[in-house]
């Protein structure tokens, strides 16, 4: 069956190309850094800085699932250039020359000037993500490999009945991000539910997606039928411990955001 899903007339998806790497990587980079309901209320200060470390430590990342050919973006065709030489290049970053650490997260949307508006990255679970050369981006966001494992420790199922044996059967899902300014228009739903049917259409039985946002959370645990999902793990990041000084604390109480894992059934 063809996919179903429409997306509003002025949007169209497209598989992310190379050519969009460092656009793909601004938004994922905004999108957590100044707006995730998680690493926002952690890394309250310095987040311009943040920003740009996290910008450049996510190089690998976004390429790995930009080369899969499993990574699509939503783009505006209605799109209006702020500077004329955007529209010449058909899209440009622009906070790289004028540079201040004191930049807000409105300083730096005003300077990405692309038609880009959101992405959902995606890679082969048989084709995983060599953890080593993440190590930049861990070191702008240094909790991302600690709430990781914290988080699959609540997975109790059976990896024998979802992990992939081979290519082509479960897709992954790591990077969910829609700018700023297109935030509310209804086009993350969308694209997700476009993605779960090109998933299945290329034969895929399984999504597994880790969701650290409320809204994503919800897309993903209520695919359109026929798809099923399973919510397989959720914690809290007021609840995560560590010792210290001798006893079990809990660092984060002032940022109470679940973390959930889900996968979704294609077949």
């Amino acid at each position: 069956m063809p996919n179903p899903i429409n997306i509003a007339p002025r949007f169209e998806i497209r598989k992310l190309e190379p050519q969009h790497l460092e656009w793909a990587k601004a938004i994922i980079s905004h999108s957590n850094v100044f707006h995730s309901p998680v690493w926002a209320k952690l890394y309250p200060e310095n987040q311009a800085e943040r920003f740009r470390a996290t910008f450049n430590g996510a190089t690998y990342l976004v390429q790995h699932q930009i080369d899969s050919g499993l990574s699509y973006g939503v783009f505006d065709t209605e799109y209006q250039f702020k500077r004329p030489e955007s529209a010449a290049k058909g899209g440009a970053m622009y906070w790289e020359d004028e540079w201040n650490p004191s930049f807000t997260g409105d300083d730096i949307l005003a300077r990405m000037d692309f038609p880009l508006a959101s992405i959902a990255l995606a890679f082969d679970a048989a084709d995983p993500i060599d953890m080593q050369r993440v190590a930049p981006l861990f070191k702008a966001l240094p909790h991302f490999p600690v709430f990781a494992p914290f988080l699959d420790a609540r997975d109790t199922r059976d990896p024998a009945h979802w992990e992939a044996k081979g290519p082509g059967e479960v897709l992954k899902r790591m990077g969910t991000a829609t700018r700023a300014d297109y935030m509310d228009s209804g086009i993350t739903k969308s694209m997700a539910h476009w993605l779960m049917w090109d998933a299945a259409e290329k034969g895929f039985r399984g999504i597994n997606i880790e969701c650290y946002h409320d809204a994503v959370n919800h897309i993903w645990t209520r695919p359109p039928p026929p798809f099923k999902a399973d919510l397989v793990a959720k914690v809290r990041v007021n609840e995560y411990e560590k010792e210290e000084n001798g006893r079990t604390v809990r660092p984060f109480p002032h940022v109470a955001q679940a973390l959930t894992k889900v996968y979704v059934h294609l077949r």
